[in-house]
């Protein structure tokens, strides 16, 4: 079984068509920042130093500007330029981690599925999210063939009432609110027909910077007009939820400054409070804590997959629900922060799950 790893790539092209890879030259500017020195930097990464200077003048021309500066005791060090490269390629990186990984999941699916000999692969749809992907990883060691598309949870749902797949990933928050978003998936849905695997709790809330240098509270506070929102897409399970939540409280969610600013992904979200382009995100807690951010609870959850109920009894669906029973993914869960699986791969009727529907 193949594994497919998907990086991006920044490069500067100057008024004359020449170009200059920032990926390849940020490992040795982080380097220099770190050493104070080019020649030290240049054999941590087995280059030669005139190698390692060619490097660095050839973006410097195409960007026109100094990237190294020499001080005096210091040796070495980074330009502001310097320091800007550093600051775009981590910012490239942090934005789109989440999303090149789960391009990279569906294209090794979709290619394992002409290299393997035929069997019973495991159609995951579902939201993106850190167990998950947890899970994914999990039947990929186990050499079972997985075609994981993440799409956001009303996708997910419909796409099992359709027969695309075999597991549809969705999230209901444990409070009142659960009845409203539940009522969203309960149309594609039949208790007859379907039942729920649960797959793990967390929690989701704000991310803000570390400190929290605005002094946000809650929710509330993201009506204030100094406060810049980063938001999910519409039809994600989060984005809904947040919706009915500010609503509550009296909040128009267009009022928002930044609320039409969205993000695929949690990381992506922390990603952008962490570089600064925004003030407060809302997602779960590991994305927070990953990106070095202050985060804010406000609900928990039930993650679960639906799936049809027949097909539980039979590989591959069984081969799913013991692994997600093992003690071994357990504990990868619960080592995510905010994250509980006591009741992973439990199997939950379908009026159970979702509750009694909005009257």
């Amino acid at each position: 079984m193949i594994r497919v790893e998907c990086h991006a790539q920044l490069v500067v092209r100057d008024s004359d068509g020449r170009e200059a890879s920032l990926t390849d030259v940020v490992p040795l500017l982080a380097l220099v920042d770190e050493s104070g020195s080019i020649a030290q930097a240049a054999t941590i990464k087995g280059l030669s130093y005139r190698h390692a200077w060619g490097l660095l003048r050839a973006l410097e021309e195409r960007l026109g500007g100094a990237l190294i500066s020499k001080e005096r005791g210091r040796g070495s060090v980074l330009s502001e330029l310097g320091q800007a490269v550093l600051r775009s390629q981590r910012l490239c990186g942090e934005r789109l981690d989440g999303n090149l990984r789960a391009l990279a999941s569906e294209v090794a699916s979709d290619l394992n599925r002409w290299l393997m000999p035929p069997a019973d692969n495991v159609r995951i749809h579902a939201s993106h999210g850190y167990a998950v992907a947890a899970l994914v990883t999990a039947l990929v060691e186990r050499d079972v063939a997985v075609d994981i598309k993440y799409r956001d949870s009303a996708d997910a749902v419909t796409s099992l009432a359709r027969g695309d797949c075999d597991l549809a990933g969705f999230h209901l928050p444990r409070d009142d609110f659960r009845a409203a978003c539940a009522d969203t998936y309960r149309r594609w849905l039949d208790p007859a027909r379907h039942v729920l695997v649960h797959l793990t709790r967390r929690k989701q809330g704000l991310f803000v910077p570390k400190g929290n240098p605005k002094a946000i509270g809650g929710l509330a506070d993201l009506a204030r007009d100094d406060i810049r929102f980063v938001n999910r897409q519409p039809g994600s399970g989060t984005r809904m939820l947040l919706d009915l939540a500010l609503r509550r409280i009296g909040i128009d969610p267009d009022r928002v400054n930044g609320y039409a600013s969205t993000e695929l992904t949690h990381s992506a979200i922390a990603a952008f409070v962490a570089s600064g382009m925004a003030d407060v995100g809302f997602g779960v807690e590991p994305a927070a804590h990953h990106f070095g951010l202050d985060f804010i609870s406000v609900v928990d959850e039930d993650y679960y997959f639906a799936c049809e109920r027949a097909a539980l009894a039979r590989p591959p669906l069984a081969n799913v629900v013991e692994l997600l029973r093992g003690a071994a993914f357990r504990a990868g869960v619960a080592s995510l922060d905010g994250y509980d699986p006591q009741d992973s791969g439990t199997v939950v009727d379908l009026d159970v799950g979702l509750g009694e529907a909005v009257a």
